[in-house]
């Protein structure tokens, strides 16, 4: 098994119903998020840090009343204590990818978007080399190349004048903030996330209240700016820090990219934004590298169970 994929300290005491459920918790949770973009097409205000605003107030709403739900006031107020630094990194790794998200979806599309995020989990093996050393197996190095020939086959659109080259920039901004985040994320693999978001999603909100020219809204943008923060960002992420526990990292790699593939149909199918040909073929590969890459480390780890689960039933 290569480093890029190692299981969680405590992957060993998931059951099998366990494993079922964080399957099905993070599949929901990249469905939801594949929303975003189709929810953001629906608003007609055009100050895109008032959107950051309401959307990060009502995520932070969502996220906070999820904790005091699931772990009540006191076992809420520990988590926020014992996130400790990585918390607050992956919070403003967080923040600064959701403001960005915004303010791209102004310049270019959502395909490009989202798309360039599906290579998340191969830039976040390359920021760990770079960062921490961390051994990268030659099929992700290939994988990792691949990724870079597909961003760039879709940033190209950025030097033809079609796409503005400020909305790349931020989509590139926006996987980089990702892969950090999962980074650390896989170093404290003990220190619980949830309150990391909750956090990152409350400095986005102060940060855009201090950039936004004003926060009047509409009723009917006020329903969709609801739906865009506690339903798109908070429920996504309750659903992905819950199940992201329960199942291999590969498993989650692997699912993750159910939102890349899935944003751009709703986008075209409800708003007819069609993505240009570079962007297709761009992120065709971008998304063949990863299924390719993670199917391999799946296959692996399935392997690498086989010999210890037969060797506890040969002690029995």
């Amino acid at each position: 098994m290569s480093d890029d994929f190692a299981p969680p300290p405590d992957a060993g005491k998931r059951t099998q119903r366990d494993e079922r459920r964080g399957f099905l918790l993070v599949f929901l949770s990249a469905l939801f998020w594949s929303f975003g973009g189709a929810i953001a097409r629906f608003l007609e205000m055009g100050d895109s840090w008032a959107i950051v605003f309401w959307r990060s107030i009502w995520a932070a709403a969502f996220l906070l009343g999820f904790m005091l739900l699931r772990d009540g006031g006191r076992g809420t107020l520990r988590l926020f204590r014992d996130m400790g630094w990585p918390g607050i990194a992956v919070g403003l790794c967080f923040a600064t990818a959701s403001s960005s998200f915004i303010v791209a979806l102004a310049h270019t599309t959502v395909a490009n978007i989202l798309l360039m995020q599906a290579g998340v989990p191969l830039i976040a093996a390359l920021i760990a080399f770079l960062m921490f050393r961390e051994r990268v197996a030659p099929a992700t190095w290939a994988a990792i190349a691949a990724v870079i020939c597909g961003v760039a086959i879709m940033v190209s659109d950025s030097l033809s004048g079609k796409v503005s080259p400020v909305g790349d920039g931020l989509a590139m901004l926006i996987a980089a903030m990702f892969a950090m985040a999962t980074v650390i994320t896989r170093r404290f693999a003990h220190v619980r996330m949830t309150p990391a978001t909750c956090f990152g999603v409350v400095v986005a909100g102060l940060f855009a209240l201090s950039q936004a020219t004003g926060l009047a809204v509409t009723a009917a943008d006020m329903a969709w700016l609801f739906a865009f923060g506690a339903i798109n960002l908070g429920a996504g992420l309750a659903l992905f820090t819950t199940g992201a526990r329960l199942i291999p990292a590969a498993v989650t790699a692997l699912l993750g990219t159910f939102e890349p593939i899935l944003a751009p149909i709703w986008v075209w199918l409800i708003h007819a934004e069609v993505p240009s040909a570079r962007t297709i073929v761009g992120g065709s590969v971008v998304c063949a590298a990863l299924l390719v890459h993670v199917g391999l480390e799946f296959w692996r780890q399935s392997r690498s169970r086989k010999p210890r689960i037969a060797g506890m039933q040969a002690t029995r």
